[in-house]
């Protein structure tokens, strides 16, 4: 399902190509619904769980048994060491299931992995989709990449090495907090053709337009 409809599209779109009217630049916002499933950290925590539920059935294991003595009829029986190690691994297995489906519900599995995680996530596909469709894709290397995934609430600008030699990083700051400004109030495509316009100005005071200058990137917004 689409995140944005043809006519905020459409307002994105119109904003990169006014942007690029004055520079050389070639800008290419992209939204994202999210930038990783974090399986990865959804099956950290169910080996923690399950570690964790192992680890106090080994230390107390008579409140367990006792329980499981009575669940079953009450009478008691006497627990062998083999016995012991299978109710070990049983509730070892069911903790993992029962965490694993827990971490199946994308607000609950969102919520639990750490920020830092989010942020280097986000970047890492921001780079990655950078290198596909923008870095070196013009003919004075000078793209950008507006990139916001929208579960993780981060964005991130990357830009072409000659671009990143004259723009300090704090410059892309201030165009990254008009766009948040907007998005922070629900206006998801005002905030990303806030963020085009910003970079816009950016781009056209270190690499104006020329008078044979060619649009060689599409002026569009890329969904993903």
């Amino acid at each position: 399902m689409a995140i944005l409809s043809p006519e905020q599209h459409k307002l994105v779109s119109d904003a990169v190509g006014k942007a690029e009217l004055t520079t050389s630049g070639e800008i290419v916002p992209v939204l994202a619904e999210q930038s990783d499933g974090y399986s990865d950290i959804a099956m950290v925590y169910c080996a923690a769980v399950s570690f964790t539920v192992m680890s106090a059935f080994a230390l107390l294991p008579l409140p367990f048994l006792e329980l499981w003595d009575n669940l079953i009829g009450g009478w008691g029986s006497e627990w062998t060491t083999g016995d012991t190690a299978s109710m070990t691994i049983a509730l070892g297995l069911i903790a993992f299931v029962v965490t694993w489906l827990v971490m199946l519900v994308p607000a609950i599995r969102f919520a639990l992995v750490p920020g830092p995680v989010k942020t280097a996530r986000v970047h890492e596909h921001a780079i990655r989709h950078f290198k596909v469709g923008a870095e070196r894709r013009t003919h004075g290397r000078t793209g950008v990449l507006l990139y916001l995934s929208m579960h993780e609430h981060r964005a991130e600008i990357v830009a072409d090495q000659p671009i990143a030699e004259k723009v300090n990083a704090e410059v892309w700051g201030e165009a990254m907090a008009d766009m948040l400004v907007e998005i922070r109030k629900g206006c998801i495509a005002e905030g990303i053709a806030a963020g085009v316009r910003d970079v816009g100005q950016v781009l056209s005071e270190h690499f104006p337009r020329a008078e044979d200058d060619q649009n060689e990137l599409p002026d569009r917004l890329i969904e993903l």
